[in-house]
């Protein structure tokens, strides 16, 4: 049965008794209310990578109601991601990550659609595939993807929500040139990748399980906001967290006009 649920602003929109009841504490809250909530199940997201931050940040968009939920991974499910990996359990030992962090959503959240990509992002499939969506995650584990994605993000004019762990530290940032001149790319961060051996893997140093459960949560809560245009958005900001020193801190990243993405942008 559909239920025309009133809001603030005077429209009318419709949703059923189960999402009234599903989305009723977003709805509750003046800076989403109806028409908020009906962005959101509008919205298009795409979240590259599905092990420890795509798990929670998936997981979390199914539970606010993105209408849309597309993962890239082309990995599958093994006992050591089990760790910190919360969209996967041990009865999908060995299936493609994909497929179970889209069961994981579904469970969930039934009424989101999750589209699966199960193979590794390459030059060849970037931009046919960002510009099917209206915002990208990455949550990727190597610095190929991880550039890949930001600099099609900027050339296909698309908001890049970006977080990465390590050990007992998570960093956070958006990263939007398109939508104003002094936001910053990724490459006005980092230019270039680092020499490979320098910067370790999780896969070498390890990580607390737990942060990379802060961080796609972060994550989370940065892509609600970019959607539905409400507080103030970390582009042009980088989130420090150091999980052992219980201390968040933020720095200011501004815009590199000679960087070789975003400076003609």
């Amino acid at each position: 049965m559909n239920t025309a649920l009133s809001v603030s602003d005077g429209a009318d929109l419709d949703f059923t008794e189960e999402e009234i009841q599903r989305y009723s504490r977003h709805i509750l809250l003046p800076e989403i209310g109806g028409s908020g909530q009906a962005a959101l199940r509008r919205a298009r997201v795409l979240v590259i990578g599905a092990g420890g931050l795509g798990s929670p940040l998936a997981l979390y968009l199914a539970a606010a109601g993105i209408g849309t939920i597309g993962l890239v991974d082309d990995d599958r499910v093994e006992l050591s991601n089990l760790q910190r990996q919360i969209a996967h359990t041990a009865s999908r030992l060995g299936e493609a990550k994909t497929a179970s962090a889209a069961a994981g959503a579904r469970a969930i959240n039934p009424l989101c659609r999750v589209e699966e990509h199960p193979f590794r992002l390459g030059e060849r499939e970037a931009a046919g595939l960002i510009q099917r969506y209206d915002l990208v995650c990455d949550g990727s584990d190597n610095f190929t993807t991880r550039y890949l994605v930001a600099d099609t993000c900027v050339r296909e004019k698309r908001t890049l929500v970006s977080a990465a762990v390590l050990r007992f530290e998570g960093q956070l940032s958006v990263f939007k040139p398109h939508a104003h001149a002094e936001g910053p790319c990724y490459r006005c961060l980092y230019p270039e990748a680092p020499p490979p051996g320098l910067a370790p893997s999780c896969a070498e140093a390890g990580v607390l399980g737990s942060v990379t459960g802060v961080m796609g949560t972060l994550q989370a809560t940065e892509v609600i906001k970019e959607i539905l245009g409400i507080g103030e958005s970390l582009s042009g900001r980088l989130l420090l967290w150091d999980a052992l020193a219980t201390r968040f801190r933020t720095i200011r990243v501004p815009r590199d006009p000679r960087c070789s993405v975003c400076g003609a942008a």
